[in-house]
């Protein structure tokens, strides 16, 4: 099994069918990649024991999901982890790697990162109310959601891709990422800062400019946490850079990952 891995992180809504584009790239730039779908997202099921279906008490958190991710990655023998992550996959990524930070090879940070002065948008305002949430997880179609797909990008996903989104988002995983974002605060990662600002990991951020969700100012702040990062803003892509325009974020992230592969072998 590989020392090295490239670890691809989805958001919500997502799967490990969002890398799809990207696996191949990466395999041949580090020689293994590895894409999980997280418990609860798409169509996996919440495991006993971990999720908000097992116990009301017991709701799924960035905590919870950390744990698993270690888990997944000693299973599959994974030493050192280029974390490749997007929206929620970041706060995952970033809060197992704050606890393991010799076990980081590399970040990759698409539309995500240690966000500092942040304020969910309004869609999620919305969403976290009690009731109101609820309501709304029982009414998307796919016409709606593909118009909310729509909103703020310079340029629409590809048809297939917004189907595989709504595929990748029944209302199991809806329900699970409710309470996801109830159980986190604006402010979960500002903890970590410090701790990467030490350790300054080899850091790419990937950010498109009309991302609605998590504003482009903070791809200009992930230096305070990663002070030697390279930060690219993607002027035509939206919330989704590794969707709307793969072809590009594959033309940052290989060289990026070959290099730091690189580096890492020369340090062992």
């Amino acid at each position: 099994m590989p020392a090295q891995s490239v670890v691809f992180l989805h958001g919500s809504p997502g799967s490990s069918r969002m890398w799809d584009a990207l696996i191949g790239p990466a395999i041949n730039a580090v020689g293994h990649a590895y894409a999980p779908t997280m418990p609860g997202c798409g169509n996996v099921p919440v495991p006993t024991g971990f999720g908000c279906f097992v116990s009301p008490s017991f709701l799924p958190t960035i905590d919870n999901y950390a744990r698993w991710l270690g888990e997944r990655l000693d299973q599959q023998r994974i030493d050192r982890a280029h974390l490749v992550m997007h929206g929620f996959g970041g706060p995952v990524g970033l809060t197992w790697g704050a606890a393991h930070p010799t076990r980081i090879a590399s970040l990759t940070c698409i539309n995500t990162g240690v966000l500092t002065n942040y304020h969910w948008h309004a869609l999620a305002r919305i969403w976290r109310k009690r009731g109101i949430g609820e309501a709304l997880n029982v009414v998307i179609t796919q016409q709606s959601f593909e118009l909310l797909t729509r909103y703020s990008q310079p340029r629409p996903l590809p048809r297939s891709t917004v189907d595989q989104l709504f595929q990748d988002f029944p209302l199991a995983a809806r329900r699970n990422a409710l309470a996801l974002y109830r159980a986190t605060n604006e402010d979960l990662l500002a903890r970590f800062a410090d701790i990467y600002c030490k350790v300054d990991p080899p850091t790419l951020v990937l950010w498109g400019a009309h991302d609605p969700y998590f504003p482009p100012r903070q791809a200009h702040w992930q230096n305070r946490a990663f002070p030697s990062a390279q930060i690219i803003v993607l002027d035509n892509s939206g919330h989704w850079p590794h969707l709307d325009d793969s072809h590009t974020v594959q033309q940052h992230l290989v060289p990026f990952l070959k290099k730091a592969t690189s580096n890492a072998q020369q340090i062992q």
